[in-house]
């Protein structure tokens, strides 16, 4: 599979998944033009402890205060509330 309509997007979207996922890219036709290309992100790297390190210090410079469960659905369900009504 070299290339797919943007019809096909919808009806072969399984056929699209597995190319991808193999590594391949295709051509995307819109009213017979080739209008752009598909295809796979890279592979996301696995963390370092370099990483981890970085992490926890930006965390740290945050300073976001710490939530119990309890709080944490306290403060959700209110969102809730406010956004859809009780």
């Amino acid at each position: 599979m070299n290339y797919i309509t943007t019809t096909e997007l919808r009806t072969k979207s399984k056929k699209l998944v597995e190319t991808l996922k193999s590594g391949g890219n295709l051509k995307l036709i819109h009213r017979s033009k080739v209008i752009g290309k598909i295809e796979p992100t890279q592979e996301a790297r696995p963390l370092t402890e370099n990483d981890i390190k970085e992490l926890k210090k930006a965390a740290k410079k945050l300073n976001l205060p710490k939530l119990s469960y309890i709080e944490r659905e306290r403060r959700y369900r209110k969102h809730l509330e406010e956004k859809y009504g009780k």
